[in-house]
């Protein structure tokens, strides 16, 4: 079974007179980016649900009174004498992501005690008690690993906090852990979060006293529902009425029983994790069109911009490339300070049509010549480093058929933007021509069936990059030149991770370039770079293992061939070598020092 785990988007929040609904109101407006307020006007016993006019009429005015603050606004009142059941249809008409209700000794304002609201929910619930945590104070989450633990760290996480501490009550004489595999991973790339683990046998005492020095505590409802009674759980219970700290407990809609809890359900934590950067580290090339704002960022950073082209016999469409970027970036706005072509022995035009352009051209088999000349892609853009002079270096194929400006200041604004990111990739929509037809959808077809199932399986945090292959990324020199290189079709893949590995998945963005047309490959070509790519995420774990996978004897690939009405075999080795860190090179330190 597939879960999404998506982030708190709409949270509804039930709204009646004098202070109920306002810890709840505070707390959605922290944990979700927009809040539908709902007005309840509870009918006693037998009375006319007319007679709650004058109460419908106050508490509008209050609803009205807090829509300035509120992101959305919603005018609904419910006059009912069974408020739950409408509340529960105002849920189904609006499906936020999140109901925020206030506890109140055991019972809700709206006829039903909150153990009751929990059975059937139809959305995530988080119950409160307390104030909103302030800066200053400390947040305590409070995890098993169980199917709840994920939508505790995703709210804790939302709160203001000075300090946010995961607590791991394992249970003495458990058979297993695993439930809590998945958290434990994301929490090693959360340096924010401060994980301690607590063996007990009981579990009630122990978060109860943990949470005697906390601001807020944040944990999951008792999963286990039987008989269709639901129980919001001892530790809840005795946390709701006796700790001093601000306390939310949250239930996910999903149904599940304790039985289920097995390694799956640590392991959807992942998606926390992922889901958080790929929201705050997403961009869209629209979002920096504004060149002159791109300026005033660059001046206010104090950086240049080096364009690095990479280019072997792209006679086609290199000249149109150039002209369109330096025009745009060069000429009407000074963002780039540079552009050098680097070439890998051209055999058409591409070098002329460069510099009769203007562009200096380097033939990457001419740089450092002490260290050989290597095939490949990823040797042109390793060299670059030693040629171009940017504290920041982006990089765009010289194959694209619709270049637009987009592609390289996309790359380059959330650089500018966020000093913290220090790698960015761009991604698009890809046709496929099949014939004399494009496919809208078709292309990258090595990216979805090599390299994000590689990424999924063995880097989960870099599983939200769309197009961890596409040619178009910048980055700072900084780090750029602490990475290692491979020389072919795996240099992307070894770049992105090398990224990850030293400065963490926040250093990374994408944005989205909206469509690159360029000139497909054939099967046998995306099978050589499906070996290439293979080859470096092994390398890459042979790393962090160090344990050699991979022999030396296995780096040839064997390609089918057919002609004259026969198959044969034919051996092409595809050895992905790797370039050191270019500031490990004394020619580069040298130039460093100029």
């Amino acid at each position: 079974m597939t879960t999404k785990i998506h982030p708190i988007k709409t949270a509804l929040v039930p709204i009646g007179l004098g202070s109920d609904g306002a810890q709840a109101l505070a707390i959605a407006r922290a944990i979700a980016s927009e809040v539908i307020l709902v007005g309840v006007v509870p009918i006693a016993g037998e009375q006319a649900v007319s007679s709650g006019v004058n109460a419908a009429r106050e508490i509008r005015k209050r609803l009205l009174s807090l829509s300035a603050e509120t992101t959305r606004f919603k005018s609904t009142v419910i006059a009912s004498s069974t408020p739950w059941k409408d509340i529960q249809s105002v849920i189904a008409d609006e499906k936020p992501d999140m109901l925020v209700i206030e506890w109140n000794n055991g019972q809700t304002k709206w006829g039903v005690s909150v153990s009751e609201t929990l059975i059937n929910s139809q959305c995530n619930i988080a119950i409160v008690r307390g104030e909103l945590p302030t800066i200053q104070d400390r947040t305590l989450i409070a995890v098993r690993g169980g199917p709840y633990a994920e939508l505790a760290l995703q709210i804790g996480m939302s709160l203001p906090s000075t300090q946010l501490d995961v607590l791991h009550i394992a249970l003495t004489g458990a058979a297993t852990d695993a439930p809590f595999k998945g958290m434990k991973h994301i929490l090693r790339h959360m340096p924010e979060v401060n994980l301690r683990s607590v063996t007990t046998d009981d579990s009630v005492r122990a978060i109860f006293e943990e949470s005697q020095t906390y601001g807020a505590v944040v944990l999951g409802a008792t999963a286990n529902q039987s008989m269709g009674v639901s129980s919001i759980g001892p530790v809840a219970e005795k946390l709701l009425r006796e700790s001093p700290a601000t306390v939310i407990i949250v239930k996910t809609r999903r149904p599940m029983s304790e039985s289920t809890l097995d390694e799956s359900v640590g392991a959807q934590a992942i998606s926390i994790l992922v889901d958080k950067w790929f929201a705050e580290n997403t961009f869209h090339a629209d979002e920096f069109s504004n060149l002159k704002q791109l300026m005033e960022l660059k001046e206010k950073q104090g950086s240049t911009i080096s364009l690095a082209l990479p280019a072997l016999n792209e006679e086609e469409t290199v000249g149109k490339v150039i002209r369109t970027i330096k025009k745009a970036l060069m000429d009407k706005v000074p963002l780039i300070d540079e552009i050098v072509l680097i070439d890998s022995n051209s055999t058409d035009r591409t070098r002329q049509i460069a510099e009769r352009l203007g562009i200096p051209v380097h033939i990457h088999q001419n740089i450092l010549p002490e260290m050989g000349a290597r095939p490949g892609k990823g040797e042109a853009l390793w060299k670059s480093l030693l040629v171009t002079k940017g504290d920041i270096i982006a990089w765009v194929d010289t194959d694209i058929v619709n270049i637009h400006p987009r592609f390289i200041y996309g790359i380059i604004g959330p650089l500018l933007l966020n000093r913290n990111i220090q790698f960015v990739k761009g991604f698009y929509r890809r046709p496929l021509r099949v014939g004399g037809k494009m496919q809208a959808g078709g292309g990258g077809r090595v990216t979805e069936l090599t390299a994000r199932p590689l990424l999924n399986l063995f880097y989960p945090e870099l599983s939200g990059v769309v197009q961890p292959l596409s040619g178009e990324y910048a980055g700072r020199r900084e780090s750029l030149e602490k990475a290692t290189f491979y020389s072919g079709y795996g240099v992307e893949t070894g770049l992105l991770i090398d990224i990850f590995e030293q400065y963490n998945l926040r250093a990374i963005a994408q944005v989205d370039l909206l469509e690159r047309v360029h000139h497909n490959q054939d099967l046998e070509a995306l099978g050589k770079m499906s070996f290439a790519i293979i080859q470096t995420v092994l390398h890459k774990l042979e790393k962090r293992y160090e344990r050699a996978i991979i022999e030396d004897v296995n780096k040839t690939m064997k390609m089918i061939r057919y002609a004259n009405g026969d198959y044969f075999l034919e051996v092409e080795e595809i050895a992905e070598l790797e370039r050191p860190p270019m500031i490990s090179i004394p020619e580069y330190q040298k130039r460093s020092r100029m």
